[in-house]
């Protein structure tokens, strides 16, 4: 027993022993004695080549070694004894010691480590920096080889890849964080090992090392995951092959993946839900073959296509359940959802309905009303809905008041107001009374006001009082306008279509007046305008930007009528001439019997003021069917534009010199001979359109009087009236109604001596009575060979205008067209006229407007016969 004490003790003491040897090992660190470097230099670099001992210690503190830098040099004749004796003094296990040489901009280091305990021999070790890197890059070479020996660290000479046939080598490099000449550490190739894989491309990888005469060469020994040879699907009817090819990103001759082959089944199986296969399952196996290649089969089964046969509601009691299906845009599967999307599960659509739901309650006076989530159940065969609701009590309004900085008086503020006393609680009336508040005072110059609406809730009463609490802060200032984007229009030409100027009182109103000016302009394909903060709380920057399109046009068009036959009508217009908005044209119109030629220019903004100045030259020859007409002509056009908003009052100038010949007296009564035209024709006109070819809101009126008479210096007397009118109204969806109303007068003071037909009036064509030529609808008597204009006309034309493509430009226009000409002694019988139906596409091209129209006639009088077609077309191309 006491022996059996004796050995426990004794082993217990060797244990204890053996832990104080290892816990002493482990707390030993490599201690380092620095002697001074000699040097050998041609540039005088002594001072510099004395830090290198220091530099040496610093690095190697940062890797644990313990230094001791000596200040003496060591005795150039001591030998490997001297410096363990020397080491065994100073209390270290290596001592460093070494020469540099320099040469120019290079440097060289040979140094000597000398072990102090051991009978191992010094080591030598070199290292040296180009012409640019200097000392420390010599040094920082030093330092790593005596790492690599004090800590049995190597350095990294060569790093290689091996095993990878398609991925490139450099790609795998790129990732890997061990370079060549550091040091090795466990840490980075753990870390590498972790990146590689990470490239998704391999199923393993190797590290091995192999020592080399300096360093180590690391090895990264990679084996490649296959790569897919086909991918298959089975089981499919509802999509072909190539449309679920064209949703999975796996691809033949990718690396196999199978993060993207899972994430590729979720995709499918979204491309089903999308279509109501809820029940749809999907599995995939791969199949290894040789020459490391694999094939993906996906098996689907896509199970019955699921409709909504039932949404159901709990807990309304006020609206009923149609009321409330009503508002929704999910519904049940109807008798017609084979052609329909009746029925169809949709489930944001789903989630947007419980919003519908809850406003339509909201705006009936139910505040506190609560809409679950819906309640989705997928059967076998069918989905059912279910909806639960807390209706909670109805509200009426008791009072509605505005509070705080009134602007003008409290009673214009009211002004308008459509939350009323007595009525039902609606949030979304309440909603536009605030943005009615914002606006108004945000025109007046308060862009900081806070209109914040105040629900006090009477529960017993069941009465809500309304008011809204107004902040006006104050004043903001327009500061700078900066103009972007423009890089051919000048910032003047933008400027001036400006309804802003700086330094003036805010107003959302002439920031969106002015964003429709740009627009209309039409020399910008997007025009964005927008206030930013600055600095000084109280003004505003304005930061319009825009995009360029082009403006010059070069446009074709042509037609068919009875009196010219085929025609072609080419022009070369540019709308924003060297960047300042002058317009110049240069059109002609040529057929069997016409010859139009015309040059215009216009000045749109003469000194830089709201007033147009326009010229035309042009030449007409026109063959009529009994008399030839030829003539020469100038016209001076002068307007003054912001009278009044959207209004411009104008004059334009003609003079004309023309000859008539080749009369056919049998057959008209058109003077023969050469004659003079001097007129004058003050105007004035209203165009608040949102786009100048394609508006979707806004209206256009003119009216003219042109006078000719001997006054003016000419040989034809006439005063000619015309007036138009034109509305288009947002309608249902994004249809937009259309109204048009022309008519005219001639009040004709020659008595027929010269006759002057040409100055009358003649309907038909793409321009006025669609699906008729362009001088069908005229006066001539019923068996009269003699054609005749009138002295009066009315034309009307409706339309429903709808976007075909919206982003392209592509309009469709149902339209109805009614009109007809008279003789001054006619009556206008409205109930008796022309008339024509029928469809026209707009398109708002790159290459510029173009209209296709065809009309029906649907009464035609003695001109055409009803269901008679007529189809005319206008084209441009910008160059």
């Amino acid at each position: 027993m006491v022996n059996s004490l004796k050995n426990k003790a004794a082993v217990l003491v060797l244990m204890f022993l053996l832990c104080l040897v290892v816990a002493s090992h482990a707390e030993q660190t490599v201690s380092v004695a620095i002697y001074p470097f000699s040097s050998q230099s041609d540039q005088g670099q002594g001072e510099l080549i004395k830090k290198i001992p220091a530099i040496l210690a610093d690095q190697l503190k940062e890797n644990g070694a313990k230094v001791v830098v000596i200040n003496e040099p060591a005795d150039a004749q001591w030998g490997p004894e001297d410096f363990k004796k020397q080491g065994l003094k100073l209390g270290v296990d290596q001592i460093i010691t070494g020469r540099v040489f320099v040469l120019g901009n290079r440097m060289s280091i040979d140094a000597m480590m000398y072990p102090v305990y051991g009978d191992d021999a010094p080591l030598t070790l070199f290292a040296q920096s180009g012409k640019s890197l200097g000392m420390a890059s010599a040094v920082d070479q030093l330092h790593k080889g005596v790492v690599g020996e004090l800590f049995e660290k190597r350095i990294v000479s060569n790093i290689i890849v091996t095993g990878n046939r398609r991925i490139e080598s450099d790609a795998i490099m790129r990732v890997i964080t061990t370079k060549p000449q550091e040091i090795m550490t466990p840490s980075n190739l753990s870390e590498d090992l972790k990146r590689i894989y990470g490239m998704g491309f391999f199923d393993n990888v190797v590290v091995r090392k192999k020592s080399m005469d300096r360093g180590l060469e690391i090895n990264f020994e990679v084996t490649e995951k296959p790569t897919v040879r086909y991918i298959k699907f089975t089981g499919n009817r509802v999509y072909e092959e190539e449309e679920l090819s064209d949703v999975v990103a796996t691809t033949t001759g990718s690396i196999l993946n199978l993060y993207k082959i899972n994430a590729d089944t979720d995709k499918l199986k979204r491309l089903y839900t999308d279509k109501n296969y809820h029940n749809i399952q999907i599995t995939y196996e791969i199949k290894e073959v040789k020459n490391r290649q694999a094939d993906i089969l996906f098996s689907i089964e896509e199970g019955e296509k699921l409709k909504i046969e039932a949404i159901t509601f709990e807990g309304n009691r006020h609206f009923d359940t149609d009321d409330l299906k009503d508002v929704m845009k999910v519904s049940e599967k109807g008798f017609w959802s084979f052609l329909t999307s009746s029925g169809d599960f949709d489930e944001a659509e789903l989630e947007n309905d419980v919003i519908r739901l809850e406003s339509l309650y909201k705006n009936n006076g139910f505040i506190n009303v609560k809409v679950s989530d819906p309640e989705i159940n997928y059967g076998e065969e069918f989905i059912s809905v279910k909806f639960k609701i807390e209706e909670g009590d109805q509200f009426t309004i008791s009072s509605v008041d505005i509070r705080g900085d009134i602007l003008g008086t409290k009673e214009e503020l009211m002004e308008g107001m459509k939350s009323q006393v007595g009525g039902l609680f609606n949030r979304e009336l309440l909603r536009v009374d605030l943005l009615r508040l914002n606006d108004r005072y945000a025109n007046e110059g308060y862009a900081n006001v806070k209109v914040s609406p105040m629900v006090d809730t009477n529960k017993e009463t069941k009465q809500v009082a309304i008011h809204f609490q107004v902040t006006q802060g104050e004043l903001v200032y327009f500061n700078r306008i900066n103009i972007t984007g423009n890089s051919k229009t000048r910032d003047k030409v933008i400027r001036r279509e400006l309804a802003v100027m700086e330094q003036q009182k805010y107003s959302m109103a002439k920031i969106q007046r002015s964003f429709r000016n740009l627009r209309y302009k039409d020399y910008f394909e997007t025009v964005d305008i927008k206030p930013v903060k600055t600095q000084v709380a109280n003004q505003r920057d304005l930061e319009v930007t825009v995009k360029e399109k082009a403006t010059g046009n070069f446009a074709f068009g042509g037609g068919f009528n009875s009196g010219d036959g085929p025609f072609g009508q080419v022009s070369l217009e540019e709308r924003n001439l060297f960047g300042k908005g002058y317009n110049l044209k240069l059109m002609a119109r040529l057929s069997g019997e016409t010859g139009l030629y015309n040059i215009s220019f216009t000045e749109p903004w003469l000194f830089d003021k709201p007033v147009s100045l326009g010229a035309d030259a042009y030449k007409l020859e026109k063959e009529y069917d009994h008399y030839d007409r030829d003539s020469i002509g100038f016209t001076i056009r002068n307007s003054y534009r912001k009278f009044w908003d959207y209004t411009a009052i104008g004059v334009e100038y003609n003079i004309e010199k023309f000859e008539v010949y080749d009369v056919k007296p049998d057959k008209t009564s058109v003077t023969p001979g050469k004659f003079l035209t001097s007129s004058i024709k003050p105007y004035i006109s209203y165009d608040s359109r949102n786009h100048y070819f394609l508006p979707t809101e806004g209206s256009f009126h003119k009216f003219s009087i042109q006078y000719a008479g001997e006054i003016l210096g000419g040989e034809i007397d006439y005063t000619k009236f015309q007036a138009e009118t034109g509305v288009w109204i947002p309608m249902f969806w994004k249809f937009t109604g259309a109204l048009h109303l022309k008519g005219g007068y001639l009040d004709d003071r020659t008595d027929g001596n010269p006759d002057i037909d040409w100055a009358r009036f003649y309907l038909g064509g793409i321009n006025s009575i669609r699906g008729f030529d362009d001088t069908d609808i005229n006066t001539t008597p019923k068996g009269s060979n003699i054609q005749r204009g009138g002295e009066k006309f009315v034309q009307f034309n409706a339309e429903m205008i709808f976007p075909i493509e919206e982003k392209m430009g592509v309009m469709g226009v149902f339209f109805y067209d009614r009109g007809d000409v008279y003789r001054t002694s006619e009556n206008i019988d409205l109930g008796d006229q022309f008339s024509s139906a029928g469809f026209e596409v707009r398109w708002n091209s790159p290459m510029g407007p173009i209209r296709l129209a065809y009309g029906f006639v649907l009464d035609g009088q003695d001109a055409k016969e009803t269901g008679d077609g007529q189809f005319d077309f206008s084209i441009g191309a910008f160059f």
